[in-house]
């Protein structure tokens, strides 16, 4: 019994550790959440050590008749008005952080829609709006707000080691707020089931420098640079990929999938799901259900030699 209850200990630990660790806060919100689970988790423990206390107490002291205004008390204070305190503390408390992650200000806007199975990300600035997927940077110390919507089922976007989780509904907009203060480069998921490739619906949250930040935002916002007659732009507009995905600075503005510009500067490939390398690019193009099943995005089998490598350059190269 002791080496299942050390295994199951050893389980439970091993699921609070990595980028995703909502234990190990790196945002005020998650903080604010964070200490709040360990105040409950504390007064959890005090309230069932004093009831098995009582109980142990009851069944081997010595039977012996109690005053019935003793007994009344007891029930009144210890069953009736400890608990509606402590509950309505907690309430209270519990209400006042969710206040604060859910007010609408920050210095920072960021719209996110959830797709199937994948996330446009627009930040907006006095310039006009910038647009990625599936990758969100932070400026360390600063309060962003999040305005979240959906656009076919509900998801929830939830970056464990920043702050609480908050539904994407269709037709509606939520509202989230994250103040991050550590850098570093925490998991991003969705923690509402969405369908088949809800597993595989993830995105990475980069806290970084302020200054690196801006830098960033300002190179995000440029245009691609594509070579005139570059063989790999031909490639994507003859399989017509650009019905699909958005290349600012060329002819290539569908709407439907992820905006892919700067689409190599992002560390991840599928929806945080891949590293971003060239042969793991190949396969996404060629076994697209294969890495990330249930997806809207057709894959291209026949795409091979020459011309899938020279479109696999291509992208590689829009940093």
């Amino acid at each position: 019994m002791r080496a299942l209850g050390a295994t199951a200990t050893l389980t439970l630990l091993a699921g609070c550790s990595g980028r995703h660790n909502w234990l190990a806060a790196a945002g005020e919100e998650a903080q604010s959440v964070e200490t709040l689970f360990w105040v409950v988790l504390a007064g959890a423990a005090v309230i069932w050590s004093l009831v098995i206390g009582a109980a142990t107490y009851a069944h081997r002291a010595e039977a012996k008749p109690h005053r019935e205004r003793e007994a009344r008390r007891f029930i009144i204070w210890g069953g009736v008005v400890l608990p509606v305190l402590v509950v309505c503390g907690l309430l209270v408390w519990g209400l006042l952080i969710l206040r604060h992650i859910t007010s609408d200000d920050g210095a920072l806007t960021v719209r996110v829609d959830g797709e199937r199975w994948w996330w446009r990300v627009i930040y907006d600035t006095p310039e006009g709006p910038v647009t990625t997927a599936n990758e969100i940077r932070l400026p360390l110390g600063e309060r962003t707000l999040f305005k979240l919507t959906a656009d076919d089922v509900i998801h929830s976007f939830w970056v464990p080691a920043l702050g609480g989780k908050m539904d994407m509904i269709p037709g509606r907009e939520t509202t989230l707020a994250l103040t991050p203060r550590k850098l570093g480069n925490w998991g991003g998921l969705c923690a509402e089931f969405c369908g088949g490739a809800h597993a595989l619906m993830r995105f990475d949250a980069v806290v970084m420098e302020p200054g690196a930040f801006v830098r960033w935002l300002e190179q995000e916002a440029r245009p691609a640079q594509v070579a005139e007659g570059d063989r790999g732009f031909a490639v994507f507009e003859e399989e017509g990929c650009g019905a699909c995905h958005a290349i600012r600075g060329t002819e290539a503005q569908g709407p439907v999938g992820p905006d892919l510009t700067h689409l190599a500067s992002r560390d991840k490939l599928g929806a945080g799901i891949y590293a971003m390398t060239p042969d793991n690019m190949a396969r996404w193009i060629t076994d697209t259900h294969e890495m990330k099943p249930d997806i809207d995005m057709p894959a291209y089998p026949g795409l091979q030699g020459e011309r899938l490598d020279a479109l696999v350059s291509f992208l590689m190269s829009l940093e």
